[in-house]
């Protein structure tokens, strides 16, 4: 029988590295596939959205503004402002917006039910059942007090909700957020209190303050204007917030 001589070390390396290159390009070849991206198009950008509360935040979390709203869900002067507060804000990136609980004595005890029900469903489906809760309640309640109508029931309510709204743990977060109002001097809604992160400076707003005045207001936390905000809770007229009585 006649044998083949056996092949030298050097061949043998060749075979081998020949065969593993061919194992790699195999691999490339089966890679999967992705659809390039659009020219000019940039990567998903961090998310930014503060996702759990209280306190409940709207808009980009590593802004440099915070915007606090203080606000009574049966105010009619928060119900018409709120939408426009909204859409600055959407229109602010460097601005943060965060809700505050200030049920007015006068509007209750439906200022405090809507409180509540917000809350839970915040804390029971996320940052965005909150918000969507807020503009619910807003569109559907009576105001002044009435609270919401018997045949308007809330969307989401789930058994878990409806759980936390009957649980005293709710109760005690809008209390709570009520009880710092009142120590910090806020008796009338809507109001504003704006924030500097960079610069520590803050400011106090009254009434639905437009959009004009709150980039004067930012201008000027920022350092860009050389004079004190003239705030306009000195001149807007009464019929602009809500006061307790």
């Amino acid at each position: 029988m006649k044998h083949n001589p056996p092949l030298s070390r050097p061949l043998r390396l060749l075979i081998v590295w020949t065969l593993v290159a061919l194992m790699v390009l195999a691999l490339w070849w089966l890679r999967p596939s992705r659809a390039p991206a659009p020219p000019g198009a940039n990567p998903s950008p961090p998310a930014t959205e503060a996702t759990s509360g209280p306190p409940w935040h709207y808009g980009n979390a590593e802004a440099r503004f915070t915007l606090v709203l203080f606000a009574d869900l049966e105010c009619e002067h928060c119900r018409t402002y709120f939408p426009r507060l909204m859409q600055w804000v959407d229109a602010h990136p460097d601005v943060m917006l965060q809700w505050h609980h200030r049920p007015l004595p006068i509007h209750e005890p439906a200022a405090t039910q809507e409180a509540r029900l917000a809350e839970c469903l915040g804390k029971v489906k996320g940052a965005a059942a909150f918000w969507n809760a807020i503009a619910w309640i807003y569109q559907h309640t009576r105001g002044n007090g009435q609270g919401l109508p018997d045949d308007a029931p809330p969307p989401g309510m789930t058994p878990a909700v409806r759980h936390c709204v009957n649980d005293e743990a709710s109760a005690a977060a809008v209390r709570s957020q009520a009880e710092d109002a009142v120590h910090a001097g806020i008796n009338a809604t809507p109001t504003l209190h704006l924030s500097d992160r960079e610069t520590g400076g803050s400011t106090l707003l009254q009434g639905a303050v437009e959009g004009d005045v709150l980039l004067s207001a930012l201008d000027w936390l920022a350092g860009a204007s050389p004079h004190p905000l003239n705030t306009p809770h000195t001149e807007m007229p009464a019929d602009d917030v809500s006061v307790p009585r």
